[in-house]
């Protein structure tokens, strides 16, 4: 069975629109939704804790430390094909309280002030011997049980 050539290239330019479909961006928004008229209401020294819950909802989060400051953040990300995705924008509102309960300071937080993480690897580095694959699998043959090792029984307990 022959195939013609322009069946050959119509399924070859299918093939590679298939492919090309696979490298479009996507695009994720996640966290709070922000409505700017709804922040700007919110005024320091006016609003307290229930105004500010009636109006911007639930935080996304509360501070661990001062337990008067509450976060809102919305994070739009892009990832592309098989990469892990990376941020586009990130905005953080923090909302103070005093002791009182009433909103002390409004502040804006952008994706420069966001701190980027890089961990060293995929294994935890320690102290001692570098062990390989063949040393954790073996390594033991022999050791357990052996003449003069003190142990009774072999198995590391002191057995009555």
């Amino acid at each position: 069975m022959r195939f013609s050539s322009t069946i050959l290239s119509g399924a070859a330019l299918v093939l590679a629109g298939v492919a090309a479909g696979g490298c479009t961006p996507l695009r994720s928004h996640q966290g709070y939704v922000v409505d700017v008229d709804l922040v700007n209401s919110v005024q320091p020294g006016v609003d307290n804790r229930e105004s500010v819950l009636a109006t911007l909802g639930t935080p996304t989060f509360t501070s661990q430390f001062n337990q008067g400051d509450w976060y809102y953040v919305a994070r739009d990300s892009r990832n592309l094909a098989f990469n892990n995705p990376r941020p586009v924008n990130q905005n953080t509102l923090q909302i103070s309280f005093d002791n009182a309960g009433t909103v002390s300071s409004i502040r804006r937080i952008g994706l420069e002030q966001v701190a980027s993480i890089h961990p060293l690897g995929k294994k935890t580095p320690t102290l001692g011997r570098e062990r390989g694959f063949f040393d954790e699998l073996f390594g033991n043959i022999g050791a357990v049980g052996a003449p003069g090792a003190g142990q009774v029984g072999g198995g590391g307990r002191d057995t009555p």
